[in-house]
């Protein structure tokens, strides 16, 4: 399993929690109970859920203990578990009112599987509240990938990115043979980030860590520069020197009948 960086990924806090931010004013629940945040991370998500439902008991799951670790300290007043929800979610209870997940299953496997597990874990009439990215096909990830196939990087085990989210239909299809569709929708945030730099920061915090970590440490500013190269071809910069990064959401709710 590859470590996280919990300080890289805050770097760009506000814009990554912002999506968590939007997801949970939507929620159509009062007062619940009890709440499970999937994927806490350091903990920006599990603050926000705190913030929209402050009577309710929440606790953020991850499974990575740098992540758990900072989230403990940055968040005392909060409950937090080291949970893989791949094999361990027989660990938590059945009770929850409220299950929230942002930006964390496009690293879990076999949603098809996953989803009617994570329902499980609801009361009836609890809600699933998910967002996921859905930027598969924005340059950052073509560049990557190009990269990962040309031959002097091939050869160095560089592995192909695996993306586990399924199409906006397969989600709706999944969730409505479980009667548990609500609503969904996309949003693309713009984001105005200072340099390209900005960019491979952004993505040293996720989507550049398998390929990192398959690399030396000789051969990793080599490879940083290839990709520098290519996101200064693809993301223009503005009138004024700053760098529009456009980042597809994917939100959907579902509620246990």
């Amino acid at each position: 399993m590859l470590a996280w960086n919990p300080g890289q990924y805050l770097k760009f806090a506000q814009e990554r929690t912002q999506p968590a931010i939007d997801l949970a004013v939507r929620i159509p629940l009062n007062k619940p109970a009890k709440i499970l945040d999937i994927g806490c991370g350091p903990g920006n998500s599990t603050k926000v859920l705190q913030r929209r439902f402050p009577d309710s008991f929440i606790l953020g799951i991850d499974s990575s203990p740098e992540m758990i670790e900072t989230a403990k300290k940055e968040h005392p007043s909060l409950a937090f578990q080291l949970c893989d929800i791949t094999c361990q979610l027989d660990q938590l209870s059945g009770d929850f009112d409220l299950a929230f997940s942002n930006a964390c299953l496009q690293w879990v496997p076999h949603h098809p599987l996953l989803l009617p597990r994570l329902l499980k874990l609801l009361v009836p009439g609890g809600i699933l509240a998910v967002q996921i990215p859905m930027n598969q096909e924005e340059p950052i990830h073509h560049i990557l990938e190009d990269l990962a196939f040309q031959p002097e990087w091939k050869e160095k085990g560089l592995p192909s990115r695996l993306f586990y989210t399924l199409s906006q239909g397969e989600y709706f299809d999944l969730l409505s043979s479980q009667k548990a569709f609500l609503f969904m929708w996309q949003t693309t945030y713009i984001h105005v980030l200072n340099s390209h730099e900005d960019i491979l920061e952004w993505y040293r915090g996720t989507g550049l860590r398998p390929y990192l970590n398959a690399l030396s440490t000789q051969d990793q500013p080599i490879f940083l520069a290839q990709v520098m190269e290519r996101v200064q071809q693809a993301y223009p910069l503005q009138a004024n020197g700053l760098v529009l990064f456009p980042f597809p959401r994917f939100f959907f709710m579902a509620k246990k009948g």
